[in-house]
Formats: structure tokens, sequence, C-alpha cells
């Protein structure tokens, strides 16, 4: 699948645009958005053999009589490398190169010493990842951006998809996609549509055509067709552009040879369904109850609707313990397909969550059905486990969980991990079904759950063959990519690449072996070199060396994912070996960087673009809490205090908010730091009561551009990288680094969070005993670096980052005589506040440092921007 989205010039106060209510300018209905033109954008995509090569382009104008800051961002898919990025500045290009991402690295941070860096950011969803990269572009110059990348198209359910996601956020001059298809097995069908403009719009601004080998898509919808009404100066593109396409299918295989590199497709039809045995591996723990559960049953109840008669299934459920829906395999007859619907509609939640158990009863029963004879001879069988987080009951130690199932199963049946939402290890989940044959898939917490647990089914529902080798002449290839496979489904592909030993030889053989429903099955397919040099010659558009590039791609994607279960000198060894690919091939994978070299104030400046996945753990250390002096912190019930530099005095604040409120700390929109806190009462405090004690419960720090986030709480905390995440608990001592980032744990005491850009935060952990009456565990909040943060951050610490000055005078006798009162002069506000001191919990969490501050009351009225129901976000994240 190629994804992409419209790149957009995203400007860098777009807070600041005109509205619609404001006279319009005849620059603002050409497109001209503070000042920046975008007066082109194409995305070309040239596909050939199901390799795709894609290059997208935006050209602007500074329009404006001073500097403005542009940025270009992609999105790109998951599963793509980028190949290549240039920036031209009036007709000065500044290229990109790939490096080793240590040497990548190395560069960055000489970079960053220096002061002189800005980074190319990425970011994930669902299915993509974000490339970023912003420049100064000077009055009246033009910036033209490039970013080429690649993949190989992967066929699901019966079809190439090219999914393009449209947001250009301003009116485009020109604007083009472009896609060229060249299929040597001729397109049987060709099709694209736009969720954001009208069948008579699109009509006129779409065209696409097919024939033979070639098809063709263009989009080019003019000014007046982008705009979202006749006289609007915003445009309606934003949404979803989808080309989807198939081949003909008249052998089941195809082979192409070009240059000395081989690829081998393999798709057959018409075959009869192979019954399949397929336990489900349910998580029923705590964790799944309310929409997940029932979306869950929702998705199993269709799926059950779609169990041919053949196939034998059960359910395993797992928490504490395990149940089963039948002591063993079962048929789908109508009859038990119905006491089956009844079993899943009385799925309920229950407590903690059993994976090793779970997986452990699910492979007994799959082998003991074949053991026993239970199920048909010609008939496979999957394992399918659904879990929303990590085991903490039973065996939960994941490499133990690993060994387990690995040594249960014994290579004999593939393992499918369905990982529901965020909470969860995915990389465990993962390494545990490629390490058993299988793959896992992240299921999004979202409307359309259980659609898609219900779209992973029919992707694995119609096992056509079992067992799958592809062989080719003995001592005529090398550097063969994977070959042997469990299964092919219905609607899926098979794809072998492999380099010639003798280039000039005049035909080649290739044979699949695989067991059908009804019997075993070799399919041959014989290649004439002549006949398939006459071919290729057609296809002269379309990028050369695309099966050289196809098999390298291939070769580093399969490298990368045995890595992750490699050990070793065997790790080693295929890291040195898709590293020696990725440099070669010019390819940004999880083992290089991209470093982009651009100019800035008349001074080169170096950005670097990593591909997201792969975060690297350090070994456990202890490390200590940095001493500094100015310290803005919120800790207790809870109490802000805020330390001023250069005053030698503290003032503080409380915040009364009912428990389960998220306040915003921090929040700075350009270093995409942001800093979330959720209140939590004293025991028995329900949410709707202000009255007793209050704390931070739950603490959420987030970096936008890294697309990384922590959710801390008071027995857990979650590393979120993109879609990968890593679960810890305040038992553990252990540092976590990536490029800018470092995480400390200090098993019970706190965590020490530190971008490189000069930005350190420590959160404290405060334990009571577990069985007192009224009080719970709670976290603090220390911020210890800022000096990086912007002057645009803001929140209820954000705000004090910059120097503010105050005034206090007229000390008199308070209420309480130890506490006098004083009138402070503040932010134009003539405020009473009163002596008094908190404490600072960072070197001691029982016993604390005694700050002596002006208390500001009434929430910190006047004393903070606004009122503190301004600062209420409605989550973490």
């Amino acid at each position: 699948m190629v994804t992409l989205w419209w790149p957009c010039l995203v400007l860098a106060l777009l807070s600041g645009l005109e509205t619609s209510g404001f006279p319009r300018s005849p620059l603002r209905l050409l497109g001209v958005v503070d000042g920046i033109e975008i007066y082109s954008t194409k995305i070309s995509c040239k596909v050939t053999s199901r390799f795709a090569h894609n290059v997208v382009t935006t050209r602007a104008v500074n329009r404006a009589d001073k500097a403005k800051e542009v940025s270009f961002d992609v999105e790109l898919p998951k599963t793509a490398f980028i190949t290549n990025f240039t920036l031209t500045i009036d007709g000065v290009t500044y290229p990109g190169s790939v490096k080793e991402k240590e040497v990548a690295q190395k560069q960055y941070e000489k970079a960053v010493s220096q002061g002189k860096t800005a980074g190319l950011v990425k970011a994930s969803g669902r299915k993509l990842e974000k490339f970023t990269v912003s420049v100064n572009v000077a009055a009246g110059s033009k910036v033209i951006f490039e970013l080429t990348y690649e993949e190989l198209l992967k066929r699901n359910k019966g079809k190439y998809e090219m999914y393009l996601k449209v947001q250009p956020k301003q009116l485009v001059r020109h604007f083009e996609i472009d896609a060229h298809i060249f299929e040597p097995q001729g397109i049987s069908m060709l099709d694209a549509d736009a969720s954001f403009i009208t069948n008579d719009l699109l009509g006129s601004a779409l065209t696409k055509s097919f024939s033979g080998k070639k098809g063709h898509v263009s989009f080019k919808p003019s000014l007046d067709q982008q705009r979202s009404c006749p006289t609007c100066t915003d445009s309606l593109l934003n949404g979803d552009f989808t080309i989807v396409y198939d081949v003909n299918r008249e052998s089941p295989g195809n082979v192409q040879i070009v240059n000395g590199y081989f690829v081998h497709f393999f798709a057959p039809q018409g075959l009869p369904v192979v019954p399949k045995n397929i336990a489900f591996v349910i998580d029923v723990s705590g964790s799944m109850s309310g929409r997940k559960i029932q979306q869950t049953r929702e998705a199993l109840l269709k799926i059950l609707d779609d169990m041919k008669e053949e196939d034998y299934l059960n359910f395993i459920l797992f928490s504490t313990g395990v149940t089963t829906w039948k002591d063993h395999l079962v048929k789908a007859t109508p009859a038990n397909l119905e006491e089956a619907r009844a079993f899943v509609k009385n799925i309920r939640d229950r407590s903690m969550t059993n994976i090793n158990d779970g997986l452990l009863r699910g492979i007994e029963m799959l082998n003991k059905a074949r053991e026993d004879h239970l199920v048909p001879e010609r008939s496979t069988s999957i394992l399918v486990m659904l879990t929303d987080g990590d085991a903490n009951t039973g065996e939960s130690r994941p490499e133990k969980i690993q060994e387990n199932v690995r040594n249960a199963i014994r290579g004999k049946f593939p393992l499918y991990n369905l990982g529901f939402g965020n909470n969860l290890n995915y990389n465990f989940l993962e390494s545990l079904a490629l390490e058993n044959h299988g793959f896992a898939r992240r299921i999004y917490e979202d409307s359309d759950a259980s659609l898609q647990l219900q779209g992973f089914y029919e992707e694995v529902a119609n096992p056509l063959l079992t067992n799958v080798e592809l062989e080719y002449p003995e001592n005529a290839i090398l550097d063969l990519t994977r070959n042997s496979y469990p299964h092919f489904y219905d609607g899926s592909e098979i794809v072998v690449a492999g380099r010639l030993v003798d280039r000039n030889v005049d035909n080649f053989k290739a044979d699949v072996k695989g067991h059908g429903a009804l019997n075993d099955l070799t399919f041959t397919e014989e290649v004439d070199m002549k006949e398939m040099d006459a071919a290729l010659k057609e296809q002269g558009y379309i990028f050369g060396d695309y099966i050289e590039r196809l098999w390298a791609y291939l070769t580093i994607e399969q490298l990368l994912e045995k890595r992750k279960n490699a050990r070793g000198d065997e790790k080693e060894n295929i890291t040195a070996e898709a590293l020696e690919l990725s440099l070669k091939y010019h390819f940004v994978t999880p083992l290089t960087s991209m470093v982009v070299t651009k100019p800035e104030d008349n001074e080169d400046q170096t950005a670097i673009a990593d591909k997201p996945g792969e975060g690297s753990q350090g070994s456990p250390v202890v490390q200590g809490v940095s001493p500094f002096s100015d310290v803005l912190s919120v800790d207790g019930d809870p109490h802000f205090i805020i330390q001023v530099p250069g005053k030698n005095d503290t003032i503080c604040f409380n915040i009364d908010e009912k428990p389960g409120t998220v306040l915003s700390l921090i929040q700075d929109p350009v270093t995409g730091i942001a800093v979330t806190g959720q209140i939590i009462g004293e025991k028995g405090n329900n949410a709707s009561s202000r009255t007793g004690k209050t704390y931070f419960g739950k603490l959420g720090i987030a970096n936008a551009w890294m697309d990384f986030r922590i959710e801390v709480t008071t027995e857990k905390i979650i590393l979120g990288n993109g879609d990968a995440l890593s679960t810890f608990s305040w038992l553990d001592t252990v540092t976590v680094t990536q490029t800018g980032l470092s995480v400390t744990i200090n098993r019970k005491k706190n965590m020490v969070v530190s971008f490189e850009d000069g930005i350190s935060f420590v959160i404290v952990l405060h334990q009571v005993w577990k069985k007192h009456p009224v009080h719970q565990d709670f976290l603090g909040f220390y911020v210890v670096d800022s000096h990086r943060m912007s002057a645009q951050t803001h929140g209820l610490l954000g705000q004090f980052f910059q120097p503010f000055d105050f005034k206090v005078f007229d000390v008199r006798p308070g209420s309480d005589p130890m506490k006098p009162d004083a009138t402070m002069v503040v932010k134009s506000h003539r405020l009473t506040v009163t002596r008094g001191s908190q404490k600072d919990y960072r070197k001691d969490a029982s016993v604390g440092t005694k700050v002596v501050c002006w208390f500001v009351h009434n929430n910190g009225e006047g004393f903070i921007d606004g009122v503190h129901t301004d600062y209420i976000v409605p989550s973490l994240f």
C-alpha cells in the first residue's frame, strides 16, 4: 500500500491568519497566506511491478517584505523508505545524504552544541509517519522542497491501494497528483476516488485510464474547484484520495528479470479453501471493560457469521485464570455457531492479565486436535490472540513467555497477535508473532475497532495453500529473499526476489509447491529471456533498475524483522548486512538517518531525519537529580511553587478542582512539548466533590514533533514512541535513551525526563501506607531546566518560564500570627498574599526541604494569566 499525505506548507504563525470576516485581498484569493504563496505542488507516483517510486515537490515564494519561516510536511507510509530530499532556495540546491545512524547523530549533536539546529521531526498515526522540515525564506525568494521515497505495494483483499491524505491548508495555483502504473501482467482494474469533493467536481478534475500493461491517474483541480465555496479563500481539499488496482492473473505466478535481478509474484486463484482450525485467545482482564469488550463481542459475532462449516473453532478467555468455551475444538456447524454466539454475547471482563497461560491453553488445544485426529488431515491451524495490556499475573516475563510459546508451537502453525490500544508492549507482541510465523497488528481504540478486528480476520479467513515453498534452479541464484511461507491466503500475494549468478541466461524456471485443500500442488513458471526483454522495453518512461531496488527493499525489510528476535553474533551480522544495503541504496531505515544541511541566517544548520520505530533501551543505571536553583514545581495538594530567578524569593498558589480534572501545566507550540496532570482525591472522595485534599495521580508528557509521549501513574510508566510502546513499573531502575531524549527511572523514588535541547523534568513518587483509610499515592512534578523552552510557552507552570517582576510591601499581621499578610503587585494586579511555606521533595520524597514563599489565594487569581479554569483540558494527550 502506498500512503501519501498531501505536502502542506504550514506557516509558523497560523493562528495569526485573517478569518473570512476580514476584507480579502487579491493575494489571499490566489492562495497567499501571511505572505507565502504555494504556487505549485505535485505528487508524482511511478509504479513498476508493485514497486512505487514517489516524488513530492512543493514550490513556494515569499511575497512578504520580510523573511518568513516555512515548513514542509509529508506523511508517508510506515512501510516506505525515504531515499532522497533536496531543498532549493533561489536556485541553490541543498541535498540530503543517508548516513549510518551513529555517524549522523554525531554530526547532529555537533550542530546542537553550536546552537545551530532545526530538526526534521517524525510522527506516526495508524498508517503514516511524518516528514517535516522548516526553513527561513527571505523576502521575494523562492523555495522548492522535493522528497523521494519508495516502497513495495502489498496486495490486500485482492487489490493494491494507493492512499493519499490531502490537506493543503490553502489554495494552490498548480496542484497535481500524477500516477503512472506499469504492470507486465496487464492491469485488470483501476479506479480512483476522493472523499472531499463531489462527483460533479471530481469528474472534471480527475482522469483515469488503463489499457494493457499501463494505467494512469491524474487529479488537477483548478483554483475554483479547490475553494470550499465560490467566494471562499479556504480549500476544500481535506480528506482521502485513493487509487486501487489489480493485475491479470492468467497464470498463478509471474517472474520478471532485469539487469541480473529477478522478482517472482505468486497469487493463484480459483483454488478451494483449506479448512482452518482456529483458536481465539481473548483477553478479558479488567482493562478490557466498557467499549473494548463490547467491540470485541461485536467483531467475534461478525466473524462467526463468516465461518465455514468445514472450519473448527474454540474460544479461550484469560484474565487471572483461563476459561474455555469447549474442552476441545468443535466443528462450525449451524448449531455450534448458534451456541458460540450465545457464549460470545456473555463474555465479561474480569481481573488480571495472564497471557502465558492463555496462549499455552490455545496451543495445547490445537496440538491435541491434530494429534487426536479431531480435525481433517488437510486442514490448517491458526492461533489468534487479542490483548490490551501487558502480562501482570502468572508468568509475566516477556522473554520467558516467548520461550514457552516457541517450545509449545514448534513451528507447526502461525500466531497472530492483535494489540488493542496503546497501553501494551507492542514490541513484545510483534516479536512473539514474528518468531512463530505470524504478525502483529495494532487495533486502535476508536469507533471502528470492531471493523479493524473483522478486517484482520478477512485477511486470514481463506487459506488456499499451506507449507508453500518457492524453488529456483540450484546454484543459479544468490541472495534470495524469504521463499518459504506457512500459508497463502486468498487475496494476498507472495513476493520473492534474488540475484542471478549468470546474467546472460536464456531461460529461467521457478517451481512453487504447496498443500491444497484436496491435494499437493506444484506450479511451474518458465521465462524466455528474449520475450521478457521485448516486453520490458515498453516501460521506458518508468524508472530503471526497479527490480534491483525492489530486491534491496524486500531484503532490508526481512532482515529488520529477523533482527527483532536475533541475539549476539547473529544480530550483529544481520545488522551489518541491513546497514550495508541501506547505505548502498540510499534508504532511510531504522539503522540510518538522512542528514540535511540547510542555510539559516547566513549559517549552515544541520537537520536529521530518522525512520521511526526503534528506540534503544540502555542498561540499568542509577541517576541522581540535577541541583538547579530556580525550579518551578507542583506537588502535594497540589501546591504550585514558582522560584523566581534573580529575586531570591518564591511565590506559591494552590489549584482547587475536583478529582478527574486534567490541567495544562506546560504547552510550548515551538518545541512541541506539552505536560498535563490529572487530579485525584482522597480515598472515598467522589469525582463531583471539591472537599478534602487533592493531588496529581497521573501525568502526561508529550513531544508532538518527536511523536513521543510518557504517561506516568503511581503504578507504572508507559513510554510511547509512535506506535511502539514500552511499559515499566516503579520497581524498575532503568534508563531509556533515543535521539534527543533520555528517561531515567529510579526505583520507588523518581524519574528524570531530559530532552537534549536543555529541558529537564523530575517526577517524584509519593507512596503512603496502602491500608491508610484516607491517603493514597500521588506524584510531584518539577521543572529543573527550561532554558530551551520558547517564549510562547504557556500553562499553569509554563507561563512563568520567562522573566517577570513583582513587588511585595505593606507586610502586616495576618489571621495566623505566624503567617503575615502583605500586598503584592504583579502583572498589573494588586493582590493580598500570605507568607507561608511549602516542601520541595526532590531529594527526599518523605521529608522534603522547606521552601518559604508568598502564597497567592483564590486559585492564583491575579497571578496566573486568566482564571484557573482556562487551563482545564479534556484529556492527558
